[in-house]
């Protein structure tokens, strides 16, 4: 999410006004994405033959086709979201990945409204993230510290994380408990780095893609904060 374009106005040089007009922006098109996730979720729910598919995907290395095709979505959007400046390609690259969020999310979700205490879990782990991500933030345009020198250390985890996922689905070991904890702090880390750059590494037009961003980093949060309250049932 760095290739800025140099000869636009960036966030940090907008006055106030402006500034808190590009925050109020983008984080609409968080809460908008959010909203559409749940939509898309319910629809896809709703269909016994796409959660069958996607419970069957749980097996073995259809799991790992299933997040190498989520990470092409996911690197599709974030390129094309930051290099076209049409709005409406932006906006479709936007929709894509919060579609392809929901269909990864589908049997996590199914399991926990069928297997736990149904919608008290997915309500629980909601609040509890949403709260996170607001305070995350929250601290970040208050102080706004440049978080940037995030970058390697996330990387290096990401990195890591995912080969414990693909040594776990080819060995057979679960990662348990501790592994959806250092998640959770991953998560937290790549929403302060993505606050961070929402003030500034932006330009001023750029709120589709810092949206996307920090869109990404909600939802790697609340996949691992769901994770750690289903275990406890």
């Amino acid at each position: 999410m760095e290739n800025m374009i140099q000869d636009k106005l960036m966030v940090s040089q907008l006055d106030e006004t402006d500034r808190v007009a590009f925050y109020k922006k983008t984080y609409t098109h968080v809460a908008l994405g959010v909203l559409a996730f749940i939509v898309f979720e319910y629809l896809l729910l709703k269909s016994e033959t796409v959660v069958n598919f996607m419970l069957s995907m749980l097996e073995g290395y259809r799991w790992l086709i299933m997040l190498g095709g989520f990470m092409f979505i996911t690197n599709y959007a974030e390129s094309m979201t930051l290099k076209t400046p049409d709005k409406n390609k932006q906006y479709l690259a936007y929709g894509i990945y919060i579609l392809a969020e929901a269909f990864i999310f589908v049997p996590l979700i199914y399991m926990a409204v069928t297997y736990t205490n149904g919608f008290d879990v997915l309500n629980q782990a909601a609040i509890v993230t949403l709260s996170l991500f607001t305070g995350l933030s929250a601290i970040v345009l208050m102080t706004k510290k440049d978080f940037s020198f995030l970058k390697s250390a996330l990387t290096i985890g990401f990195f890591i994380a995912i080969g414990l996922i693909i040594g776990g689905t080819i060995f057979g070991f679960n990662l348990g408990l501790w592994f959806s904890v250092g998640m959770c702090v991953l998560a937290g880390g790549s929403i302060l780095y993505q606050t961070s750059n929402l003030v500034h590494k932006y330009s001023s037009d750029q709120y589709i893609p810092a949206a996307l961003g920090l869109f990404a980093s909600l939802m790697l949060l609340f996949w691992y904060v769901l994770r750690i309250f289903m275990s406890r049932d």
